[in-house]
């Protein structure tokens, strides 16, 4: 397939932001469809999956303004298609006795959604775009993509959070050290509207490994304050054998560290280097 993506089809290659219309999501894009319709031929026309066919839309549209889409911008188009065809599979199995065309209508939606995106999985197979690589590994589990992403965070050059933690995670197990420098990086880089909790407790779980328990029990703590989620305490204390006095200077450093990485200053603080 041609990399000069023309979207005028229903099989249009498109992708980019979310918010670019506001919060009135139903009425931007039925004022696009209106405007544009084109991008909405192939959708179905009901409530259902709603806000997933109004992102499809916006990005649609914009893309549209652009002559040549990025490789984040088709990435970002192939999740939104994913998210869509998901969606509407579900809608297609719901049936109307009365309107049967809604059902049919659904159902031609769902079938086109699919084609098109694996039109655009195909047409980006042997795009090496640091993004495009990282779905085909996260996808397909193509080990080619997983070496683009290596190759990126060894060169200093992996900055997406989204990346950032789908490789730390992939090295838990095997690279230990490696997934914890990534872990570190993300507290000291990403927006605090984006933290995942779930990152406090990959790093325990690193440390558990190393049997470093006193930060198992640090991090441990700092996911319970982050996620506002409760634990057992006495299995929590267990961790570091019961040691109360120890466990009070612990929580206050979890606690520390959770300030730290929400005002955005983990990056050189007394909690990264007690970490490192």
């Amino acid at each position: 397939m041609s990399q000069n993506f023309v979207l005028i089809t229903s099989f249009t290659i498109i992708g980019a932001f979310f918010g670019l219309f506001g919060c009135d999501n139903d009425r931007n894009s039925n004022l696009i469809c209106k405007n544009n319709p084109e991008l909405c031929s192939d959708l179905h026309k009901d409530s259902w999956c709603r806000f997933e066919k109004a992102d499809l839309i916006r990005h649609r549209y914009l893309l549209k303004q652009h002559s040549s889409p990025t490789g984040k911008e088709l990435y970002q188009q192939l999740i939104y298609l994913e998210t869509y065809s998901k969606c509407i599979e579900l809608a297609a199995g719901v049936q109307h006795k009365l309107n049967t065309d809604r059902t049919r209508d659904r159902e031609r939606a769902f079938a086109v959604s699919t084609q098109t995106l694996a039109e655009l999985q195909e047409s980006t197979q042997h795009n090496n775009d640091l993004y495009l690589a990282y779905y085909r590994w996260i996808r397909f589990n193509e080990q080619a993509g997983l070496e683009i992403v290596e190759q990126a965070y060894q060169q200093g050059q992996l900055d997406d959070p989204e990346i950032i933690g789908q490789l730390a995670s992939h090295y838990v197990r095997f690279a230990p050290n490696d997934a914890k420098a990534l872990y570190l990086q993300l507290l000291g880089t990403t927006d605090a509207s984006l933290i995942n909790p779930d990152w406090f407790l990959a790093l325990a779980s690193i440390y558990k490994q190393q049997q470093d328990h006193d930060k198992e029990y640090l991090l441990t703590r700092a996911y319970l304050l982050i996620s506002q989620s409760q634990a057992d305490e006495t299995q929590l204390l267990a961790i570091i054998k019961g040691d109360k006095p120890l466990a009070q200077t612990l929580d206050n450093q979890a606690k520390d560290l959770v300030a730290a990485v929400l005002n955005e200053q983990f990056a050189n603080s007394v909690s990264e280097r007690l970490l490192k």
